[in-house]
């Protein structure tokens, strides 16, 4: 039997470590890049097979980008490189009190020139995939011709077939203004089958007064499968054909160390289980476990040993 293909659609950026001038410590992540090296850890390979869609230069840093990625076991056939850019670059500054302050140049890069050429490799060998992942974050970085093909090439995938996944991840650093965020939003929830939302993201994309107005209007989206994640609050998660919603508690955990990239380790262990038949809540009792797992150590991406025990009992 051949394993099922997922692609995740997005950036991974260098992340540069320091504090004012001297030592750095030089690495890297992204959001939909975090999901997918995650799914990429808790779905055996004969079950998921994971490709990252990007964009990279040929520059020695995009090709040492390049050799890590293959080192995760992402497959990196639907990779564009671009003679002409480079990857995008954020620095973070971390102050007395551990608060972190982030500082882009991303610009120019290649993620963004992803759908610049005539045909890009996602868009050749589309229907080889069973799954499309993609974010706010995806649609952000792409100019308006681009996110016109992404959205073209994700009513294909839906026409093939394939479960098209949305994360509403949300930069309002990204965005020239609020309504144009909205409108792109609601083109996403429209293209996607199922939508992952993180409810403060959610208030803030449409300028809801209260968290509980922005989980109103979150439960009344018309998509097939939603999951509504909430911090430390319970996870909401409705089903395709159904219209229950069911409550499942996250994990207490005594001391939160750093929150980078829960959100993408919940939606990688939502799609790790719900991708190979398990249900909507089992799922995302598995996604809970993952995150809270992730919250407990620094970084985006953990050790494999944290959360080796997990894996055969979600």
């Amino acid at each position: 039997m051949q394993p099922l293909q997922f692609v995740a659609i997005g950036e991974c950026m260098l992340e540069v470590q320091a504090n004012g001038f001297g030592p750095s410590v030089l690495s890297y992540g992204g959001d939909t890049f975090n999901t997918a090296v995650y799914l990429r850890r808790c779905a055996a390979p004969t079950a998921i097979e994971v490709s990252y869609a990007t964009g990279l230069g040929t520059d020695p840093l995009s090709q040492t980008l390049r050799k890590e990625w293959q080192t995760l076991g992402l497959n990196l056939n639907e990779v564009e490189y671009i003679d002409d850019k480079l990857p995008g670059l954020y620095l973070i500054e971390t102050d007395s009190k551990g608060e972190r302050t982030f500082h882009f140049w991303r610009e120019n890069s290649a993620a963004r020139a992803y759908f610049h050429s005539n045909v890009t490799s996602l868009e050749k060998h589309l229907a080889q995939f069973d799954c499309l992942y993609f974010s706010g974050i995806s649609l952000a970085i792409l100019d308006d011709v681009s996110r016109t093909r992404l959205f073209a090439l994700l009513k294909r995938a839906q026409l093939n077939g394939a479960r098209v996944v949305f994360d509403n991840n949300f930069r309002p650093k990204l965005w020239p203004d609020r309504k144009l965020a909205q409108s792109i939003y609601l083109e996403a929830f429209a293209a996607c089958h199922t939508a992952m939302i993180t409810l403060d993201d959610h208030q803030a994309v449409f300028d809801c007064a209260s968290l509980e107005d922005a989980l109103i209007h979150a439960q009344s989206l018309a998509i097939p499968e939603l999951v509504i994640k909430r911090g430390a609050n319970d996870t909401l998660v409705r089903q395709e054909h159904h219209t229950k919603w069911h409550s499942i508690p996250t994990r207490f955990v005594k001391q939160v160390i750093d929150t980078t990239a829960a959100g993408d380790a919940f939606a990688a262990g939502y799609l790790s289980r719900r991708l190979c038949g398990a249900s909507a809540e089992i799922a995302a009792k598995f996604g809970n476990a993952l995150a809270s797992r992730v919250i407990q150590h620094r970084g985006a991406l953990i050790p494999m040993e944290a959360f080796q025990d997990l894996i055969g009992n979600p």
